[in-house]
């Protein structure tokens, strides 16, 4: 396992400098994939069960070219509108994907149903039942997560764990949407054992889950872990980790900007 302390200290002191350049994005990914390498090898998994998701919330489009020349093909976004206008600014690049990541309401479903490809937040059947009736209209499908509270934190959104099992079984309805996992936010603290217990309890929900749910829902993947933890999470089984910060830079809005209570 990573070195305890050493994490505890990189929590604490979290900061990127702004990638600006196409130098820049090189050397953040190599950094980046540099550190799934070693969280993997900590605990005998193959680097390539583990998908790195880089986050570009906030980034503006000209930096998401640079990103794009970089060699990254998948960009993931926080709120629907604004990554609506990128994907319109960017329709050239025809051959990158994007994942919404943030919490959605039900008007903003129209915008996600048009560019997204993967949804990892969803947590409200209301939001599948906007998304389904208009990926149906569009003639779309959307891979999708359900978004898990293991922290219990009242801040935070998604699903109490004991709420999953009913929630999958309501999803077979909606054809348009492929369920692929279960997400999750840690707690947000320089605690690292409350951090990793969030991980351990989502992995836990998922083997659970398995053994009940129908053959035609598909729980392999576990998106948690980010910037500042993902490696913790990488150690206790995720097969997708959320990265932003350590590949375009620290972000200026705190954390209450993307995950308001």
């Amino acid at each position: 396992m990573i070195n305890e302390k050493k994490m505890v200290s990189m929590l604490e002191h979290l900061h990127y400098p702004s990638a600006t350049t196409l130098d820049d994005f090189k050397f953040n990914l190599s950094s980046v994939k540099q550190r799934i390498l070693e969280a993997c090898q900590r605990v005998d998994r193959n680097p390539s069960t583990v998908r790195l998701l880089p986050v570009s919330k906030t980034v503006s489009p000209e930096r998401i070219r640079i990103a794009y020349d970089a060699g990254i093909r998948q960009f993931g976004e926080n709120k629907a509108q604004e990554a609506y206008s990128k994907w319109k600014e960017l329709a050239n690049l025809d051959d990158i994907r994007w994942t919404m990541i943030g919490h959605l309401q039900t008007n903003k479903a129209k915008f996600v149903a048009h560019f997204a490809s993967e949804f990892q937040a969803l947590d409200s059947l209301k939001v599948a039942e906007e998304l389904d009736r208009h990926l149906q209209r569009l003639g779309r499908s959307l891979d999708v997560f359900i978004q898990v509270n293991t922290s219990g934190e009242a801040s935070k959104y998604g699903l109490p764990p004991e709420a999953v099992m009913q929630f999958l079984h309501a999803m077979p309805v909606f054809n348009s949407l492929q369920v692929k996992g279960l997400m999750t936010l840690a707690t947000f603290s320089n605690d690292v054992t409350q951090v990793r217990s969030c991980f351990i309890r989502l992995k836990k929900l998922r083997d659970q889950l398995l053994q009940v749910v129908t053959p035609n829902i598909k729980l392999e993947e576990l998106s948690m872990g980010m910037s500042g933890d993902f490696e913790i999470a990488i150690e206790e089984g995720a097969t997708v980790v959320r990265v932003g910060q350590a590949i375009y830079g620290s972000r200026t809005q705190p954390n209450a900007y993307y995950w308001p209570k």
